[in-house]
């Protein structure tokens, strides 16, 4: 059974979610108060819905609550964000995922219920540091406040080593949790595994020793 989600404010961000979900054969409703935005996502969306999402007797009406996700990716309004969300909640929708702008807008979403509160432009910005410290850094995945994973690739002088050999967690603090290698991906890999080159290593720690990692590789070079 497809799943559902409904995703409400179609500007860059919201737009950006109907592209991929429709990609990933997702069934998506989108929600707008521009008729136009309507329209330009009819082709990727299977319902249009030009309306107010503040108004709960519009969000009622459709059964937005039989909705496995409910994405709020208002983008130029916070105070609306808010009731949206509070109002989805009120319905009982499963699980409601929003959008913050500020940090203070984010611990209001926490409070006020939202399952999942994205940072899209914070997020970004951290992503595009990490890429910019170390030109290994592949991507960038914040875990919680303290905590995150990158994907690094491992260049020529990772080659034929060990994991145990390159002492990431007594040197750096660090762990490897993953490998991915051509298509494949080698979770909780043995310490005696033999790293080759081209090799995407899944590291996690805190964003210091992360830091400090990237560093020290970038470097090395």
């Amino acid at each position: 059974m497809k799943k559902e989600i409904a995703v409400i404010g179609l500007g860059r961000f919201g737009g950006s979610i109907v592209h991929e979900l429709d990609a990933m054969d997702v069934d998506v409703l989108v929600i707008d108060k521009d008729e136009n935005r309507v329209n330009e996502y009819q082709d990727y969306s299977a319902e249009g819905i030009i309306g107010d999402s503040t108004d709960e007797a519009m969000l009622k009406n459709i059964g937005i609550d039989n909705y496995d996700n409910v994405i709020v990716a208002i983008g130029d309004n916070i105070q609306a964000s808010i009731l949206t969300t509070l109002i989805l909640k009120d319905l009982g929708v499963k699980k409601v995922t929003a959008k913050a702008q500020t940090s203070h807008h984010g611990r209001v979403l926490e409070k006020i219920g939202a399952d999942l509160v994205i940072h899209p432009e914070r997020d970004m910005g951290r992503r595009v540091a990490h890429r910019l410290v170390s030109s290994s850094v592949v991507e960038y995945l914040e875990v919680n406040h303290n905590h995150s994973i990158i994907e690094f690739s491992a260049s020529k002088k990772f080659e034929s080593k060990r994991i145990l050999d390159l002492e990431l967690r007594e040197k750096y603090g660090i762990s490897i949790i993953a490998i991915k290698r051509d298509h494949d991906i080698i979770v909780s890999p043995d310490p005696d595994a033999k790293i080759i080159e081209g090799d995407i290593l899944i590291l996690i720690g805190t964003d210091r020793q992360l830091g400090i990692f990237e560093d020290r590789m970038e470097k090395l070079k």
